[in-house]
């Protein structure tokens, strides 16, 4: 295993641990959340709940495919794990919540560059 894939499943399995631990930490207190001044309600609770059931499945295959190191598996599920990072974003910049905004930008960036390297090495 060469340094670079050594450092990719590191970062990969951290920003894992990281989302994983977000949805947690919003299912426990949703309003964590929202925009400043949004009120949490029944429905802000139900999808923070959601969030979290895919979220940490999510979590768990990305760490146990990067652990495995098959390209073929560790590719679309970076990607997978990407676009949804991506999607967080845009909600958070929709929504101007900024640190929903940072991390999943970042965390999209760091799956997606790094599902760009298995697939070209």
């Amino acid at each position: 295993m060469s340094a670079v894939e050594t450092m990719l499943i590191a970062a990969n399995a951290a920003a894992a641990v990281v989302t994983g631990a977000a949805g947690v930490l919003g299912a426990a207190r949703p309003g964590l959340m929202l925009a400043s001044g949004e009120t949490v309600t029944s429905g802000v609770d139900f999808y923070a709940r959601v969030y979290v059931i895919r979220a940490i499945p999510l979590s768990i295959a990305v760490i146990a495919v990067l652990l495995v190191a098959d390209a073929a598996a560790v590719v679309p599920l970076l990607v997978v794990a990407g676009v949804i990072q991506a999607g967080d974003a845009a909600l958070g910049v929709l929504r101007r919540v900024p640190g929903m905004a940072a991390g999943g930008g970042v965390l999209a960036v760091v799956h997606l560059l790094s599902a760009h390297w298995y697939a070209t090495h």
